[in-house]
């Protein structure tokens, strides 16, 4: 598994682990119940506090991505691909939309915000 922490950021790393953890399990990258590393492994690895890489993997329980069975570990939990996909599809129309709201205050006509998604689409 390979997760990158950067100390530069201004996010937090618990959830830099929770981010790049769901794009894994989304893109399919970790398959339905494939096994976790340990949190004593992950945060040694990504050389952490245990209690960090502890909250990462509750957030991720939380959410219903991962599941964590006593004396056995965590393990990618079951996925409804759909729901999830509905659930960024929201975030996305969100952002869309607060972006929309900011060029209209400038008076960003639709060509221009296109070419400006574009570009970062492309970039990206």
């Amino acid at each position: 598994m390979h997760i990158i922490i950067s100390n530069s950021s201004s996010e937090p790393i618990y959830e830099q682990i929770v981010r790049q953890l769901k794009e894994m399990i989304i893109q399919g990258k970790l398959k339905e119940d494939e096994p976790l590393p340990s949190i004593r492994n992950l945060a040694r690895e990504l050389k952490i506090s245990v209690i960090t890489t502890k909250r990462a993997y509750q957030e991720l329980e939380n959410e219903g991505y991962i599941i964590t069975v006593p004396g056995k570990g965590s393990f990618v939990a079951r996925q409804n691909r759909e729901m999830l996909r509905e659930k960024y599809l929201r975030i996305v129309e969100e952002k869309i939309t607060e972006a929309i709201e900011a060029g209209r205050v400038i008076d960003l006509g639709l060509p221009e915000l296109q070419e400006i998604l574009r570009v970062l689409y492309e970039e990206g």
